[in-house]
C-alpha cells in the first residue's frame, strides 16, 4: 500500500481552467485527463489523502467522480466543497476539517490553507496544504499539494520526502515575524519596531 496527497481536483469546474491556466480546452477533458492521470498512479489498495476543493460547479454528481479514482480516498475539506463533496461524505473513507498523521514516524499536518506555523513545525514535522494553487512559497517543512504543480496527478509520500529533505525545519519559536521581530525567551515576539502599540 502507498499513500498520496492531492488538492484542488476542481472536477466539474470550467472556470478553474482559465483561473489556473490548465491545459485543457475544455471541462470533460480536464475531467478524464486528471482521472487517467490519478488511476495510472494509484492503485485500489492505495491511500490517497485529498485536500480538498474535490469538484465545484459540476454537473455530474460528484459521486460519479469519486467512483472514478482509485485508492480509498480520504478527504480535508476545502472551501468550494459545501455543495458537492459534503453530500457525499459518508463515501469517502474519511471525511474532516484537518488531519494530524504519523506516517513511519513522520508527523505531517493536513490542512486546506496554508499555515505559517503548525503542530511540531519545530521538530520537523511536514504541512501539507492547498487552495493557493502554487502562488505561495513553502514555508518551512510545508508543501502545496495541488494538482496543477504535480502533473495534475496525485503525489506520493515517497515524492513529498524528497522535496521535504531539502527545506528547513520552520520553528515557531526562533522565526523572525514579518517585521523582523525576534521571539523572547517566554516563546514570544520581542517588537523593535516603533511607533504606536
Amino acid at each position: 500500500m502507498n499513500t498520496f496527497f492531492v488538492a484542488d481536483t476542481h472536477f466539474g469546474h470550467a472556470n478553474v481552467i482559465k483561473f489556473d491556466n490548465r491545459p485543457f480546452a475544455t471541462v470533460e477533458d480536464m475531467d478524464a485527463a486528471i482521472i487517467a492521470n490519478w488511476n495510472s498512479v494509484v492503485k485500489d489498495k492505495d491511500e490517497v489523502w485529498h485536500l480538498g476543493d474535490f469538484c465545484y460547479r459540476n454537473t455530474k454528481p460528484a459521486e460519479w467522480y469519486l467512483r472514478q479514482l482509485n485508492g480509498r480516498v480520504h478527504i480535508i475539506w476545502g472551501n468550494h466543497d459545501d455543495k458537492g463533496a459534503k453530500k457525499i461524505a459518508h463515501l469517502f473513507a474519511s471525511a474532516q476539517e484537518s488531519k494530524f498523521l504519523r506516517i513511519n514516524d513522520q508527523r505531517i499536518t493536513l490542512y486546506h490553507y496554508a499555515q505559517r506555523t503548525w503542530r511540531s513545525a519545530h521538530h520537523g514535522a511536514w504541512h501539507l496544504f492547498a487552495h493557493s494553487h502554487g502562488k505561495l512559497p513553502a514555508f518551512g517543512k510545508s508543501m502545496d499539494v495541488g494538482l496543477m504543480l504535480h502533473n495534475y496527478r496525485p503525489i506520493s509520500l515517497d515524492a513529498v520526502a524528497a522535496f521535504m529533505a531539502n527545506q528547513p525545519v520552520c520553528s515557531d519559536r526562533t522565526a523572525t515575524d514579518e517585521y523582523g521581530n525576534e521571539p523572547d525567551k517566554r516563546g514570544g515576539q520581542k517588537k523593535k519596531w516603533g511607533g504606536n502599540e
